[in-house]
């Protein structure tokens, strides 16, 4: 992936929304990678910004550049492997917020569509009927207003841009979405309108359900 001026926004320099002896969680701009990319000039990132204080830390998760909110990084080695595997069962608790072209087909459903990279145009994902890996979505609107809709989406699965993928497919692209928006919708908005409000996960230590969330800023 070519990140062309790669600009990440520096005020805040990070915004801690909890933290303990295990857990470093943050709310992410957008704009900013959540991982250094190959090259030097991407270098910077929610990692190595937070690397500076906490040279032990450890990647969870991810979320896509343009995309804000939640992000959850590990301190240890057990409570990564602990947290990496709550996220492969699917046990995590998840919540985003997006900004919509047009109006789904109905106030809430379910989108189930196999995703798989297209390769010549990484790193786009597309729909994959023949090797594309399950992929489901939970979506429910909350608002409607000028043209556009305000949903919550539950992913189900983690997919690489599966939200972004699935609400085009379903002909709501999020506004601001370089990659799979049309014209209009993505002229509508500066950035990509995608946000990670919560996060809810077992706690490695105490085996509790500790929850995060992040307001919405747009």
């Amino acid at each position: 992936m070519t990140l062309l001026h790669y600009q990440p926004p520096t005020t805040p320099f990070l915004q801690v929304i909890y933290e303990d002896s295990q857990l470093l969680v943050v709310d992410k701009q957008s704009g900013l990678l959540s991982v250094p990319g190959k090259r030097p000039e991407h270098k910077d990132s929610v990692y190595t910004r937070v690397q500076r204080v906490h040279p032990e830390i450890r990647v969870v998760h991810r979320l896509d550049m343009a995309t804000s909110g939640v992000l959850l990084l590990a301190k240890t080695k057990a409570a990564q492997s602990h947290l990496n595997r709550q996220f492969q069962n699917r046990t995590t608790r998840k919540r985003y917020i997006a900004q919509v072209w047009g109006k789904p087909p109905a106030l809430q459903g379910e989108i189930e569509l196999p995703l798989s990279c297209d390769w010549p145009n990484r790193p786009r994902q597309h729909m994959d009927f023949f090797t594309g890996k399950p992929s489901t979505t939970l979506y429910r609107v909350t608002a409607f207003d000028k043209g556009c809709s305000r949903v919550e989406l539950t992913p189900h699965t983690g997919r690489s841009h599966q939200l972004r993928v699935h609400m085009q497919a379903i002909g709501c692209p999020i506004l601001g979405d370089k990659f799979y928006a049309h014209s209009d919708a993505f002229a509508a908005a500066e950035r990509l309108l995608l946000h990670a409000e919560y996060l809810g996960v077992t706690h490695p230590q105490t085996e509790q359900l500790i929850e995060f969330s992040s307001p919405v800023q747009f």
